[in-house]
């Protein structure tokens, strides 16, 4: 085989990054544009000793399961790789892959992987969006052939796969919801007729960097946030007065600044224009207040679900004492809370840790207690705190997609709890970490993979685990 020969396969499943997987002869192919049931002719692209990449060029026979993609932006923008793919199918693929990470990465023979729990609402459901401003927008081939296609000017929407420098110039999207594209829309009409400049990551000159809007599912309050360079008073005044007048459903406007010359969506310092600059998301009984740089969890309904899942198999009993590692917000611990003695949460970030003592406090929670420092510190050389608080019996893991520090394994299987909950969003990490606790005398249960984002590669899964 050549690159650039064309070869025919069979799509047999999906891999990361929105890819397919063929095997011949044992060679692997990962395929792009293509889904699994499909028979494509594809061009290799990449060539390696045990594996190829490779472009569908033709779909010669369709799969059963392909569908026709709801999107106009699909195919060129990255955010829904799966949409040609019916639900149904995404979800059973994904309890594949988490199947293949625990036998494969992990080592255990037939692990207990249950159906995939799929989102009710598998549109409109995150509760953030960030877009990009960009001088450049992207061309599709069907623009490249008109000459009045603009290629300057201000775009607002996605950086297409692969490219920094150009954005998606977005008219719909179904992540979000129908009221973010219209405000989308009306911030870049806006932008254009005041002439602002957009921030460049070459000369690190101009204005606009991102809109950021943030949703409350469960409550209706409605944040609307620009991040840009300066502050510029009068550009915010106009567009709060646009945006107030046009959406009566927003209940806070915010503008923040950053001169920093990476490209991210998160203010050194902050102004609120409208409102009371954060909002408020509910999961479950109990009430979280997020300002416009706090992590909260992206889909709201799937993550009561996921913490209904977690919480259920941790089998808890009131007179548990949980730790809470990675606790990050307090999401998950105030979640327990209602059903165990008390909960300790450890976090690295101190915004964070303030963050959840104030959800706590807002909740009327007396027994949860967050520790501020890296984790394999506070379980080595600063764990003094271990003498103020009872043993854990059960311990709850979400780490971040890397997993866990191996240190952070070690002291976990010294400190020995009865039962570990592991929630990770990359299966073959947890897989890694799930040996292990095995290993360190563990017996791995069920898993419960949970589908956060419909139409994408991602997978979230909980992992339970009990001491032999």
């Amino acid at each position: 085989m050549k690159k650039g020969e064309e070869i025919v396969l069979e799509i047999q499943g999906l891999s990361g990054e929105g890819k397919t997987i063929s095997r011949v002869d044992g060679m692997v192919f990962f395929v792009e544009k293509a889904v699994p049931g499909d028979t494509v002719r594809a061009r290799l692209t990449k060539l390696k000793k045990n594996y190829a990449e490779a472009q569908t060029v033709e779909v010669l026979t369709p799969s059963k399961d392909r569908v026709v993609p709801r999107c106009a932006h699909f195919g060129v923008c990255g955010g829904c790789k799966w949409q040609n793919l019916s639900y149904p199918a995404q979800l059973e693929s994904k309890r594949k892959i988490v199947v293949d990470a625990f036998e494969h990465i992990g080592g255990f023979a037939n692990p207990d992987v249950l159906p995939t729990l799929g989102c009710e609402n598998e549109y409109y459901y995150r509760n953030k969006m960030e877009f990009t401003f960009s001088r450049n927008r992207w061309l599709t081939a069907e623009e490249m052939g008109l000459p009045s296609a603009p290629e300057e000017g201000i775009a607002l929407g996605f950086h297409v796969p692969r490219r920094y420098d150009k954005v998606l110039d977005l008219n719909e999207c179904f992540l979000h919801s129908e009221l973010s594209t219209e405000i989308l829309k009306l911030v870049r009409s806006v932008s254009r007729r005041l002439k602002l400049s957009v921030y460049s990551t070459e000369s690190h000159e101009g204005y606009l960097r991102h809109l950021m809007i943030r949703d409350g599912k469960r409550t209706g309050d409605f944040m609307v946030n620009l991040v840009t360079t300066t502050h510029d008073p009068e550009a915010m005044k106009i567009f709060t007065a646009e945006l107030t007048k046009n959406f009566p459903q927003i209940t806070t406007i915010v503008n923040n600044v950053t001169d920093r010359k990476s490209m991210v969506a998160f203010g050194d310092s902050e102004k609120v224009y409208f409102g009371p600059g954060f909002i408020n998301e509910k999961i479950g009984e109990y009430t979280f207040r997020i300002s416009a740089n706090s992590f909260f969890q992206t889909n709201t309904l799937q993550t009561e679900r996921l913490y209904a899942t977690a919480k259920s198999m941790g089998q808890l009993q009131p007179t548990d004492v949980a730790y809470d590692l990675y606790s990050g917000t307090g999401t998950i611990a105030i979640y327990l809370s209602d059903s165990v003695e008390r909960v300790i949460g450890i976090e690295v970030i101190g915004s964070a840790i303030l963050d959840a003592e104030l959800n706590a406090r807002a909740n009327r929670i007396a027994n949860c207690y967050f520790l501020e420092g890296d984790l394999k510190d506070k379980l080595t050389k600063d764990s003094g705190w271990l003498s103020e608080h009872p043993a854990a019996t059960v311990m709850y893991i979400d780490p971040p997609r890397s997993g866990m520090h191996p240190k952070v394994i070690q002291q976990i299987l010294k400190l020995a709890p009865k039962r570990i909950v592991y929630i990770r969003c990359n299966p073959a990490t947890q897989a890694r970490d799930a040996q292990l606790l095995a290993q360190g005398g563990y017996a791995l249960g069920s898993i419960q993979p949970v589908d956060m984002f419909p139409h994408t590669d991602h997978i979230e899964a909980v992992a339970s685990f009990e001491k032999r």
